[in-house]
């Protein structure tokens, strides 16, 4: 029986946490980044709370930022479940992205096609 339950508690992993971001000050204003290659975080205007309206071409350009399976909410943090079926991270029940053309230090995408905004913060989160 020790043998079953030592698999069984093998198996059982610690909820994710929310992407490891950190808040970084832009000029006069604060933007989450994430920590994995400090790319900032943006929301997309054409989805709606709780859901992602960015998908083939746009989701391409525009990845999601995924949340692994067992990701609780944290805070603002929640998830959604994307069409395809994956998870992705949202704030304030908005899903976030990054943008493929942005690398450390570059934020090229706020304001594209006037839909694409940088995910403000305060500083500390």
């Amino acid at each position: 029986m020790s043998i079953l339950i030592y698999a069984l508690a093998a198996t059982v992993q610690p909820p994710a946490t929310p992407p490891q971001v950190q808040t970084i000050k832009e000029g006069d204003a604060y933007v989450m980044r994430t920590l994995d290659g400090s790319r900032p975080i943006y929301t997309f205007d054409r989805d709606e709370p709780g859901k992602s309206n960015c998908i083939d071409r746009c989701i391409m350009a525009w990845p999601a930022v995924t949340a692994p399976a067992g990701a609780k909410p944290v805070g603002k943090w929640t998830t959604i479940v994307r069409a395809d079926g994956t998870l992705q991270w949202a704030f304030d029940a908005k899903p976030v992205y990054t943008f493929v053309r942005d690398s450390e230090g570059t934020a090229s995408g706020d304001g594209m096609g006037g839909v694409w905004h940088l995910l403000p913060s305060t500083p500390g989160g």
